[in-house]
């Protein structure tokens, strides 16, 4: 089973410190750029992938999908998306998404935030979400950047002027990273760029939109924190699409 770090008491109650915990969608940075490559919701299936509190399931829903699905590995997770969310509408299930399985053609949009870099197997994950896709069905992700999760973890490091750099370490060996955020010994899966892309055209999907996300200059000012963000891509969103006749 995929590590489930956010059943860590430590680790959950860490990330729940932060702003996209705290603020839903809008408190993630990259929110804006994520919102400009999902289709028209309205009417539609919407899976979301690691979905945590739910923010993105009740936005969909409230965006008009006709159903939403939120799958999560963690128990805490789900109870906590439980709690926050009022009305019909939404589903919430426990699920380990290397072992997904559903319908073919059940699926208008797969949506993913920052999940899918935990995850061992992404081949055999992006084959599944192809065959659950309706033609022209979408799917929408981001995930940790190939030169963050290459990076040693062991903070910034600076040069004679001062000026801070992040290391990279081993780009090219692709496989498990430990790091320790909120909690030690976090487990993610470090592959390069080619290989997620790769990944998603042997499965059948197009490619439509690639974005090595990071922060603009009004972003920075209003959260300085941020300014690390522009030295290196932390993350990626991409958006990918089953074609009408493969």
């Amino acid at each position: 089973m995929t590590q489930n770090i956010y059943d860590n008491p430590a680790f959950f109650a860490g990330y729940a410190t932060l702003d996209r915990s705290i603020k839903g969608l809008d408190g993630a940075p990259e929110w804006s750029t994520m919102q400009k490559l999902l289709p028209e919701l309205k009417g539609k299936n919407v899976v979301d992938l690691g979905c945590g509190y739910g923010w993105f399931c009740r936005y969909a829903r409230d965006q008009g999908a006709a159903e939403v699905l939120g799958l999560d590995v963690s128990v805490k997770m789900l109870e906590k998306a439980r709690e926050m969310t009022s009305g019909e509408g939404i589903v919430y299930r426990r699920e380990d998404l290397e072992r997904l399985q559903l319908p073919a053609a059940s699926v208008d949009l797969f949506y993913s935030s920052l999940a899918l870099h935990y995850l061992e197997n992404i081949p055999t994950l992006f084959s599944t979400l192809f065959d659950a896709l309706v033609p022209g069905g979408r799917l929408v992700f981001s995930a940790e950047h190939p030169i963050y999760t290459a990076a040693l973890h062991q903070g910034w490091l600076s040069d004679q002027t001062g000026q801070k750099s992040w290391p990279v370490n081993h780009y090219q060996q692709e496989g498990e990273r430990i790091s320790n955020w909120f909690a030690d010994s976090v487990k993610k899966q470090h592959r390069k760029l080619a290989t997620w892309i790769n990944a998603l055209i042997a499965s059948g999907f197009v490619i439509e939109r690639l974005d090595e996300w990071g922060p603009d200059a009004e972003q920075i000012a209003a959260n300085p924190a941020l300014d690390e963000e522009k030295e290196r891509p932390m993350i990626f969103l991409l958006s990918a699409r089953r074609p009408a006749v493969r």
